[in-house]
């Protein structure tokens, strides 16, 4: 499987996954409503990373990917301190998130570096 659809799958299953645990536990409202639409923006802008309108478009939609997903693991670090999942949930989404970011920075770098070259 290629590295972008790699991407694509772990962003897919993150917002899937985010979707799926908000139902399952008793978040606030607000909590939820954050952390879903963080997570499924990670997805969104990966999948419109896909057809970019330029390397540009493309560098964009992954930097704006990379912020939800550091966001998503923020919130699910409140989550995780307010003891409304457990432990080992928590390192699996994080382990999750910080995958996608490492995937989004690396493809961030090798655009910047084909940006610089012309």
């Amino acid at each position: 499987m290629s590295k972008r659809n790699l991407l694509l799958e772990y962003s897919e299953k993150l917002a899937v996954d985010v979707a799926k645990l908000c139902l399952d536990n008793c978040f606030d409202k607000n909590v939820a409503f954050q952390i879903k639409k963080s997570s499924s923006s990670v997805f969104a802008n990966i999948t419109e990373a896909q057809y970019p309108q330029s390397l540009r478009d493309m560098h964009s939609k992954f930097e704006i990917a990379r912020k939800e997903c550091a966001e998503t693991e923020s919130w699910l670090k409140l989550v995780f301190a307010s003891e409304k999942i457990d432990e080992q949930t928590f390192k699996s989404y994080r382990n999750l998130c910080g995958r996608i970011k490492r995937m989004l920075t690396a493809s961030c770098i090798t655009i910047e570096n084909k940006l610089k070259q012309g």
